[in-house]
């Protein structure tokens, strides 16, 4: 696969999470959708959405709850997309939600391979590729990030860093929809900055590929450690992300 093809298919995924066409994300002017529920929606999702902000780099699309789809049009059509992310846009954007319960929670920056610098980076440590089955009993506090407890059946592959038998860190993967699979990373503390991370992050995304799937990596826009562990570990920025929770 190409980074074309990585990015066609994160974008139609995407789509459907969104309720609008992938080719919104490129469209000229910024996009407002009712969001609806749909059974292709990516597992982790609780659809419909009420607020979600998604920009490719260009325009904004954003899909909500009819009841403030109104305040949506008018609040994109009033900044660029720099203020609508930036604390302008948020602080206006969240006293909007309150009115309904809601408020601005997650705020994450989306990367996707590039097959141009991803490849398995060396590990001064053992590393093993652990299959379904493999790592059920791996489901506590420092792994966290590598596997979801609340979502065990979506952790399809994992791969593992030892020292001496101690497992120090851990890559994950969730089998988030039909096609892609997220990736999360955990390192014991005292093992970090020593390249595990990123010998772990793009072992498995290569893994993931060959299985013919898509990887991608997310963390949130002030983790500059995790960011940077995405570039070093070959992925690109691809998209950002804003969406609501209900305030309490």
């Amino acid at each position: 696969m190409t980074n074309a093809d990585f990015l066609r298919i994160a974008q139609a995924q995407i789509a459907i999470d969104m309720s609008c066409a992938a080719s919104d994300f490129s469209a000229g002017e910024n996009i407002v959708v009712v969001s609806r529920a749909d059974e292709r929606a990516s597992a982790y999702l609780d659809l419909p959405l009420f607020c979600a902000l998604i920009s490719y780099g260009g325009n904004i699309v954003a899909s909500v709850d009819g009841r403030i789809e109104d305040f949506a049009r008018r609040h994109i059509a009033s900044m660029t997309t720099s203020d609508i992310f930036g604390p302008r846009g948020c602080r206006a954007l969240d006293s909007e939600l309150r009115q309904y319960g809601y408020t601005v929670e997650w705020m994450a920056e989306y990367w996707l391979p590039d097959t141009e610098r991803l490849r398995p980076l060396p590990c001064a440590y053992e590393t093993r590729v652990l299959e379904r089955g493999e790592f059920e009993d791996l489901y506590q506090l420092p792994w966290s990030n590598a596997l979801s407890k609340k979502r065990p059946h979506l952790d399809t592959l994992a791969v593992a860093a030892y020292d001496g038998g101690e497992l120090i860190g851990l890559a994950g993967c969730s089998a988030d929809s039909a096609e892609l699979r997220q990736i999360g990373i955990d390192v014991l503390p005292e093992y970090r900055r020593r390249g595990v991370a990123s010998a772990l992050t793009s072992r498995i995304a290569v893994e993931i590929i060959e299985r013919g799937n898509v990887p991608y990596y997310g963390c949130a826009w002030s983790n500059i450690g995790s960011a940077a562990n995405a570039v070093k570990s070959g992925f690109r920025p691809a998209w950002v992300h804003l969406s609501a929770v209900k305030a309490e």
